[in-house]
């Protein structure tokens, strides 16, 4: 009995530790690899879906998260440059996920002191998919970013590419899914 006990002690003493949490993006509405439904496409430009941004929730954030930023950006948008989607910064690093509908003009359902930024359709709301007529597939990049401060040193007016470039000279992490929606 003792042999098993300090054989037991051995290989404990000898496992590796647990490696640290994987920082990971979830949500009940967007499967990674899949297709979006029409609730959360636009409403607009030719495009009728519900608008409504998923809920997302993610876990495991990097030692030393004050803050998350979550963005969704479209890299297949025909403008040389991508289209960004939705753009929410200065989330609480108490936060653990965003339900769904949080991206209206009203915001609500954003945590306390979460500000949604300017997209590329002009406003501070989520807008959802609508690629062109015809063209293959687009992918939509959801992307919930883990940062070192409380709150991302930008006016939340300027262009979400803007804050895109804060958020890849401040990031300690990020977590993505990526779904795709074509017409």
């Amino acid at each position: 009995m003792r042999i098993g006990i300090a054989v037991m002690y051995v290989a404990l003493a000898a496992a590796p530790e647990s490696p640290a949490a994987e920082f990971r993006l979830t949500s009940p509405d967007v499967t990674d690899g899949g297709t979006l439904a029409k609730t959360f496409v636009l409403n607009d430009f030719g495009c009728t879906g519900g608008n409504a941004s998923p809920a997302l929730a993610w876990s495991g954030a990097p030692a030393g998260t004050k803050s998350f930023v979550v963005t969704v950006y479209d890299p297949d948008a025909p403008t040389g440059s991508g289209w960004w989607h939705w753009v929410v910064a200065d989330i609480p690093a108490t936060a653990a996920s965003l339900p769904r509908g949080a991206g209206g003009l009203a915001g609500t359902g954003l945590p306390i002191g979460a500000t949604q930024g300017r997209t590329d359709f002009g406003t501070a709301s989520y807008g959802g998919p609508c690629p062109p007529q015809g063209d293959a597939p687009h992918r939509y990049v959801f992307t919930v970013h883990a940062l070192p401060v409380a709150h991302l040193p930008v006016d939340p007016q300027i262009s979400a590419a803007m804050v895109g470039l804060a958020l890849h000279t401040t990031e300690i992490g990020r977590a993505s899914l990526i779904a795709q929606y074509g017409r």
